[in-house]
């Protein structure tokens, strides 16, 4: 659902859901979006549905649940990512959080992330040091993620907890700072690179991480180097390569 209030001052939130076939995570993110709270805290609500063409029953959740559902321009999560994004600010969204609509990020976490915004222009989600449930990540995965997170800090020379994370709060500002090019899993680490590039304050909330549903898209080692050289080229090219 959308949810709408008269408040003048309330802020408008946009939460994020890039999907492919995700018809069983997204129900079950959907369930668990904490209006009643977000709107206690001064934000009025609207769900975007970025759809990278689904050929399940993705569509049809969202229209169940009377969510903005738009079909990506492209193909790939970091397409759909900045086509959100562009949604947004033609939403005249005051604040967008984004999360994965797999199941693996607890919806009720991103008032946590949100309060971080009154310090920092944008707030990660912490995987790597908050709370990883049993079988949420191979041990291949695990291992990935904190080299790369690693690897990060130390060619940027600033510090990140996860450059992986797909749970993000952002500033209406910081999102018109961000320079993105980024067709797939690489977004995150391209992110956290034009966030240092561009200097935007950023900082960091231990969130829980939990098993996804339904079938997975992350191919641990293609996706790892693709993650690593853009990590590279970003790291010798300030804006992206066209």
């Amino acid at each position: 659902m959308c949810d709408v209030a008269d408040h003048s001052r309330m802020q408008h939130l946009v939460v994020l859901l890039p999907v492919l076939n995700e018809a069983l995570g997204l129900a079950w993110v959907l369930d668990r979006i904490p209006y009643a709270r977000l709107r206690r805290n001064g934000y009025r609500t609207t769900v975007l549905v970025m759809d990278g063409h689904s050929t399940d029953t993705t569509a049809e959740v969202a229209e169940e649940y009377g969510v903005l559902f738009v079909d990506q321009d492209d193909s790939g999560k970091g397409s759909a990512i900045r086509h959100g994004f562009r949604e947004a600010v033609k939403l005249d969204a005051d604040a967008v959080v984004m999360l994965d609509a797999d199941g693996t990020y607890a919806p009720v976490e991103m008032t946590r992330l949100l309060e971080g915004l009154d310090r920092h222009e944008v707030v990660i989600g912490d995987r790597l040091n908050g709370r990883i449930e049993p079988d949420a990540m191979t041990r291949l995965n695990f291992v990935g993620n904190h080299l790369l997170t690693w690897f990060a800090t130390a060619l940027f020379g600033t510090t990140t907890a996860d450059v992986c994370s797909g749970y993000w709060a952002f500033s209406s500002d910081a999102i018109s700072r961000l320079q993105l090019n980024s067709q797939s899993f690489e977004i995150e680490a391209e992110m956290f690179a034009s966030m240092v590039h561009q200097d935007v304050a950023f900082g960091f909330v231990p969130i829980s991480y939990g098993p996804r549903l339904g079938e997975a898209k992350l191919g641990s080692t293609a996706d790892g180097w693709r993650i690593l050289r853009k990590l590279v080229t970003r790291r010798i090219f300030p804006e992206p390569l066209l």
